[in-house]
């Protein structure tokens, strides 16, 4: 005895009807078999297919640089936590992560600082993107009493794309970043081609170190 149809997902819609007394009953001579509806889409977009990667990348996007620095606190751990933290930020990748390094504060006093660069693809503006890494300095208890001050977070955009701006609020690219040796080697490792020989030649007296993990 054939089973009944039944609903794709396994329920039945009521309560079965038995069948009639002296056994099935049986389809009228000629009538054509049933046929099942087909199947229709559920809504719902399985992660990682084609689908779900096009609702989250479908928006033009640029590659920029993140300068990361922590001297207070467990810094390798703020610096560690502020890579992920960005992947994180809407319309947002990390496409690369340089190694840790160690160096000494420049024009400030202090506990050594930890750096390093991440390098990601970003649907974001220059400026939008830039007030989502001072949240995360917020949110990393970041507080400026004076400048250069030791800091528990610190994010820098080092570049935008081909941006070239110079505004109260940003400058790009960072005007200070070809003078600092915890920038161009963390960066170097990463965007060989985004750091002249020239200009790691000019920062050679700095000391920083590569931390082995």
């Amino acid at each position: 005895m054939s089973a009944p149809n039944r609903p794709k997902d396994g329920k039945s819609g009521g309560r079965s009807q038995p069948p009639p007394r002296g056994g099935a009953a049986k389809p009228k001579s000629g009538a054509a078999p049933a046929r099942r509806a087909p199947s229709r889409p559920s809504g719902k977009v399985a992660p990682g297919s084609p689908a779900a990667r096009r609702t989250r990348e479908d928006y033009p996007t640029v590659q920029a640089f993140v300068a990361i620095g922590a001297n207070l606190g467990d810094a390798q751990a703020a610096v560690k936590a502020a890579m992920d933290a960005i992947g994180t930020i809407e319309r947002t990748v990390v496409t690369a992560r340089s190694s840790l390094y160690r160096s000494a504060p420049v024009d400030a006093a202090g506990p050594d600082f930890i750096n390093a660069v991440v390098a990601v693809r970003t649907g974001l503006t220059a400026e939008a993107f830039l007030a989502e890494l001072h949240l995360l300095e917020e949110q990393g208890g970041r507080e400026r009493p004076f400048p250069n001050a030791p800091r528990t977070l610190d994010l820098d955009l080092l570049m935008h794309g081909n941006a070239i701006k110079d505004t109260p609020a940003l400058t790009l690219p960072h005007p200070r970043m070809r003078d600092r040796a915890f920038v161009l080697k963390p960066l170097a490792e990463i965007a060989p081609d985004k750091v002249p020989r020239a200009a790691i030649a000019r920062v050679s007296s700095q000391v920083i170190e590569r931390i082995r993990v």
